[in-house]
């Protein structure tokens, strides 16, 4: 027991290194705007577009992911991603124009975008089934904890002229942890030679999906329990990254006057707060046997943070941290939406079951990113954005993450425990 206890935490470390690395690039345009638009003349809808490559390609992965991540296993994809991310990441720090940016935004997206999925495939295979939400709240707050990178460090290094530097860093690291990934990760205690979380704790052993993941991914899609956790992921995720991960940086040094430093300081409260409550609701929800509570309150406090931005008036320093903290701490709503994903579907299936409900969140930011910057282009004529134009793209923003609130509904209660047996 203490081998498998040392090995699923190599299995954890280096999983959730390669979804620190992805976080980074997930939210790094934020920090870097000013200096993209400059460096390769983009408007604002160019610059939304670079920003949602990488959602594109995340968005069209989840899926083949989650069937890879059943099949082939989580080493192979995740030395094969980290190596593709790696030499994206080279190319955009590199890049000369924005055609070979764009290319190296994609490149990143497709290299990382396994990496979610593969983590959550490994937390089933080398954690008890009760501890799911706790080991996805612990992997979030390890990744927004490295999302700070892409925030206040990210714009001081921008400051400094050596944003260029930092990407090209990154894919370095990204080479280093595909080599430690081949030699040191598992994909499961089986492999080597060790009992199955399941026959530790006395349960039926799950055989392994291989050529039938097509009737797996069917069995998936057709289950209306799938569904409401995509729509909750569409409206929440998609309005958070699209905010967090472009949009709020400039909307507060245009409308509220803020030097990009202090912007990036929001961006990273917000971090902090979804960060430190993902590690608590997961827990939270494992101690007290339920789900969908938590989901629904948070959600609508999330909600509730949008109308003081749509408002557009000018508030206090430190209640503007302190409501960007408010935002990212009930966003966190969204840390339970996997597990309940893998408990409504067939266990042997939670590789796919959690990539096709992860597959909203990532399609919500590739349509919002660059919507928002047509929106701000259109309303501003290429001047510079005053709060009316900023309302238009912020009310669509606020739409979605109504929508996702609202989904939460729809989630089916699992009492932390597979249903997937039981009538709807």
């Amino acid at each position: 027991m203490k081998r498998v206890q040392r090995l699923r935490w190599t299995a954890f470390a280096l999983g959730a290194t390669a979804f620190v690395l992805a976080f980074f690039h997930r939210l790094a345009p934020g920090a870097i705007a000013g200096e993209l638009q400059h460096a390769f003349a983009t408007s604002s809808a160019s610059l939304g577009l670079l920003a949602a490559t990488y959602f594109y390609i995340y968005f069209a992965m989840q899926v083949p992911s989650g069937i890879l991540a059943d099949t082939l296993g989580p080493r192979k994809l995740f030395t094969a991603g980290a190596l593709v991310a790696g030499a994206g990441s080279v190319l955009f720090g590199l890049a000369s124009d924005f055609g070979l940016a764009l290319f190296g935004r994609f490149l990143v997206g497709l290299g990382v975008s396994v990496a979610f999925i593969s983590v959550l495939k490994l937390n089933a295979a080398w954690f008890s089934e009760r501890r799911f939400a706790t080991m996805t709240g612990l992997l979030m707050f390890i990744c927004n904890m490295g999302g700070l990178l892409s925030a206040v460090p990210l714009a001081w290094v921008a400051a400094h002229g050596a944003w260029r530097s930092a990407f090209v860093g990154a894919g370095v690291l990204s080479v280093l942890l595909a080599v430690l990934t081949w030699l040191f990760l598992r994909d499961n205690p089986r492999q080597l030679g060790l009992p199955s979380m399941q026959q530790l704790e006395g349960k039926p052993e799950y055989p392994p999906v291989q050529e039938n993941w097509r009737v797996a991914l069917a069995t998936v899609l057709a289950n209306p329990r799938t569904w409401p956790g995509f729509v909750m992921q569409l409206g929440m995720a998609g309005s958070y990254l699209c905010w967090g991960g472009l949009w709020a940086i400039p909307y507060l040094q245009e409308v509220h006057g803020m030097e990009r430093q202090l912007a990036a300081w929001h961006v990273s409260f917000m971090i902090l707060g979804l960060a430190t409550c993902s590690l608590a609701v997961g827990a939270l929800s494992d101690r007290v046997g339920r789900r969908t509570p938590l989901m629904r309150q948070l959600g609508c406090i999330y909600v509730l943070c949008w109308l003081p931005w749509l408002w557009g008036g000018q508030l206090p320093v430190a209640v503007s941290l302190g409501l960007f903290a408010l935002t990212g701490a009930s966003f966190s709503a969204i840390t339970l939406v996997w597990s309940c994903a893998k408990e409504v579907n067939p266990p042997a299936f939670s590789g796919m079951s959690t990539s096709v409900v992860n597959t909203g969140g990532f399609l919500g930011p590739a349509l919002l990113q660059p919507l928002v910057g047509l929106a701000l282009d259109l309303s501003s004529l290429g001047a510079k954005h005053d709060l009316g134009d900023w309302r238009l793209g912020l009310a669509v923003l606020f739409a979605f993450a109504l929508l996702g609130w609202l989904s939460t509904f729809m989630i089916a209660e699992t009492h932390c425990r597979n249903i997937y047996q039981e009538p709807i």
